[in-house]
């Protein structure tokens, strides 16, 4: 039996949401405490030609965590590029970055990475789909042909990233042509979260909150229990709400997997994080026979 903690985080290009300042000496403390051994990782910059301390940011961070790193290139420019990252504390047998952009305003990867835990091979995708709903179907469909074609029935699977995907449509898709879970609809009830600090969250408060009641929002910030649905089926819970990190209101960040059991599910709310990236991180504990 193998224990693994899996986060997953936009760590926006690392620079945060509140002020725009680097957040990279912030990030690697981070996420150091969370003792991650896979990170699944978007906006990672590979390339910044102008600013020295935001260059090769996947190899600083697994450096600093004594991590191995695989980076997949999707958006390119003149001066910087950034993409996904997978951060392993196993072995790293492969990986490939296939490119799934839909239009040239996108440029969208999917990163295949492989890793040894004990006797199993894990498939890792690292994610992070368009914001338009038919981009997001055909990149999912590109997911799916790579997963039916390259991955063996019987391995492991994990799938995390920003998925972009508020109305949470693409969830029944994923669960009927791969089988695999989100990891909220599946783990132990009665976990919470820690919400965000008032003091942090006035300014975007004042902003958003216009006219609105404020119980809306309260509701399903953290992880949900199963609800009865029409005809007495269960319905499993929607994930929590991650963006914008400072009072998030979007669901927008997900970890997928098969073959595993969920003994932990929880989003991240609260500093550091608030200071972070506009995104808050979520963090899986799962158990592989």
């Amino acid at each position: 039996m193998s224990i693994v903690r899996v986060v997953s985080y936009n760590i926006h290009k690392g620079m945060s949401a509140m002020g725009g300042r680097e957040s990279g000496q912030d990030l690697r403390l981070g996420l150091h405490g969370l003792r991650a051994d896979l990170a699944f990782l978007q906006e990672v910059q590979g390339r910044n030609d102008r600013r020295g301390t935001l260059n090769a940011q996947h190899e600083m961070l697994a450096a600093a965590l004594r991590l191995e790193a695989a980076y997949g290139r999707n958006a390119i420019r003149r001066d910087t590029d950034h993409g996904n990252a997978l951060l392993s504390r196993f072995p790293i047998l492969s990986h490939h970055n296939e490119d799934i952009s839909d239009h040239r305003m996108e440029q969208r990867g999917l990163l295949h990475a492989t890793v040894q835990v004990a006797d199993h091979e894990v498939h890792c995708f690292v994610v992070h789909l368009g914001l338009f709903a038919a981009g997001r179907s055909r990149q999912i469909e590109a997911l799916v042909a790579r997963i039916g074609s390259l991955v063996p029935s019987h391995c492991p699977i994990l799938i995390a990233g920003d998925f972009n995907d508020w109305t949470n449509v693409l969830s029944k898709v994923l669960v009927e042509r791969l089988g695999v879970h989100e990891v909220f609809a599946t783990a132990p009830r009665g976990q919470s979260t820690e919400l965000p600090r008032l003091r942090d969250s006035a300014r975007v408060l004042g902003q958003m909150l216009k006219d609105r009641n404020l119980s809306p929002l309260r509701q399903g910030i953290g992880a949900q229990p199963l609800r009865i649905g029409a005809g007495g089926a269960f319905q499993a819970p929607r994930p929590p709400r991650t963006f914008p990190a400072v009072f998030p209101w979007l669901r927008l960040d997900r970890i997928y997997q098969r073959g595993f059991s969920v003994r932990h599910a929880s989003v991240l709310h609260g500093r550091p994080w608030t200071r972070l990236s506009d995104h808050a991180p979520l963090l899986a504990e799962l158990e592989l026979p």
